[in-house]
């Protein structure tokens, strides 16, 4: 079966955003903006899942759109803990860059397969 490139890049990321997550937890002893980065770090690929088992195109674009903002809001969270002192500039540039590849794949699949939509109704 051919590797599908956001599944297993949002895969990855959701690893990140655990190990941070225990971190977090752990280290720093911060369990508020820890748990909304966790939610909404691993909502983008749970989405992508589901996304690829929408039963139509439709529902693919819903669940990859809500993947999409889950990418935004997840870039909120990595914001305040960069600017709040929990994480340095190393861990929130590279947590950034990897979220940012995601939204660009994901604002990507969303435009073209919108388009697809409309070409095909």
């Amino acid at each position: 079966m051919k590797e599908n490139i956001i599944v297993t890049k949002s895969e990855d990321f959701s690893i990140k955003i655990i190990k941070l997550y225990k971190y977090l937890c752990f280290e720093e002893k911060e369990y508020v903006l820890s748990k909304q980065i966790l939610k909404s770090g691993t909502s983008i690929g749970a989405n992508i899942n589901e996304a690829v088992c929408g039963v139509s195109k439709n529902d693919f674009l819903s669940k990859m759109y809500i993947s999409f903002k889950e990418c935004n809001e997840t870039m909120y969270w990595l914001r305040l803990l960069f600017r709040s002192d929990y994480i340095d500039i190393n861990d929130f540039n590279s947590l950034t860059n990897d979220c940012l590849e995601l939204r660009n794949i994901l604002s990507s699949i969303t435009k073209s397969t919108s388009e697809n939509i409309k070409i095909n109704s």
